[in-house]
């Protein structure tokens, strides 16, 4: 039987077999569990983070004379982090939210929150992208025992080969960004979150842009790439069938844009008065249930900063039309 008719006409880039498992037909991102269902992120982990989102958002509206100020939740799941944010905004504060996903509006959500496929144009406020640029598709590059980097090929049974070498734009990428030279060394290709992130800052007309995302930068590359699948709470081998998650790490340094800064979320949480300080016992004394509270608040702040879990994710920050950097605002 001829290959182009045979089993190896399945073989393909994994840029183009995560789209299809992700976003295809049937694909993970658009069954009706959402993300939520197979992994806990920052979101999920505590209200908190939706706080400091808020606050994110105050400073990215500071100064500004607008009548409306949009939050635009880039990747929003089922708008866990949206309806978060909303339930904290000061009363009356003019916001305007905006969902950014490809699955269907979920039933029951605020009423306040516009549902869209793409990211709106020409707005002033913050745009924030939590675990977003980790799902956009990229191809995988292995070096062969000749010294070559070819694109790392795969069937719907997560079977892999090595296919072409790659030239061109990925080529160059790989040079500037993830250089590989020892045979069996891997590296994804991140030019197309490069693309994504630079579109997606282009439609803020004014405030800031931030994307959170496990991420590593260029001196710290790990030899073998980080590729990997999530499915029900549990880390599984990435299978492009559309059965689980398909994520790996961020090069963010190669998103950054002139003037971004990056830093990781434990600090970015701490500017954002995100601390995780425990409560003085005192209070156990005067307060009671007012120390447990904030015991309990402790907790969920040490674990959007831990070290080794959430707090090593790495935080991208844009200012558009502006100075850079969010301030310090005071907080618990």
């Amino acid at each position: 039987m001829d290959d182009a008719t045979g089993e190896t006409c399945k073989w393909r880039g994994w840029r183009e077999a995560t789209q299809a498992a992700l976003y295809g037909p049937d694909g993970f991102y658009l069954k009706p569990e959402g993300p939520a269902g197979h992994f806990r992120t920052s979101v999920h982990a505590s209200p908190l983070f939706a706080a400091a989102v808020a606050r994110l958002l105050l400073t990215a509206a500071e100064g500004a004379d607008l009548d409306e100020v949009a939050l635009v939740d880039v990747g929003a799941g089922r708008g866990e982090l949206l309806t978060g944010v909303l339930a904290v905004l000061p009363s009356g504060f003019p916001v305007r939210a905006y969902a950014v996903e490809r699955a269907a509006r979920p039933a029951g959500l605020d009423p306040r929150i516009e549902w869209t496929a793409e990211p709106p144009a020409g707005v002033s406020g913050l745009l924030f992208a939590n675990e977003w640029l980790d799902n956009v598709p990229v191809d995988v590059a292995e070096v062969d025992p000749d010294g070559v980097a070819r694109y790392v090929l795969v069937r719907p049974d997560g079977t892999e080969r090595l296919g072409a070498p790659v030239t061109g734009a990925d080529a160059d990428w790989l040079a500037r960004w993830w250089p590989l030279t020892e045979p069996g060394t891997r590296a994804e290709i991140g030019r197309p979150r490069d693309e994504a992130w630079s579109a997606a800052v282009e439609t803020l007309e004014a405030g800031l842009a931030v994307a959170a995302d496990y991420a590593h930068v260029r001196d710290a590359r790990p030899l073998f790439g980080t590729l990997t699948g999530f499915r029900a709470g549990r880390e599984v081998p990435p299978v492009p069938d559309g059965s689980c998650d398909i994520t790996s790490h961020v090069a963010l340094d190669a998103c950054a844009l002139p003037g971004a800064e990056l830093l990781p979320q434990r600090d970015a949480l701490a500017r954002l008065g995100i601390t995780g300080r425990r409560p003085p016992l005192s209070l156990a004394t005067s307060d009671p249930a007012a120390y447990v509270r904030a015991l309990a608040s402790a907790g969920e702040a040490a674990e959007l900063r831990a070290r080794g879990g959430l707090g090593d994710f790495g935080w991208l920050v844009q200012r558009v039309g502006g100075p850079a950097q969010p301030s310090s605002p005071s907080g618990a």
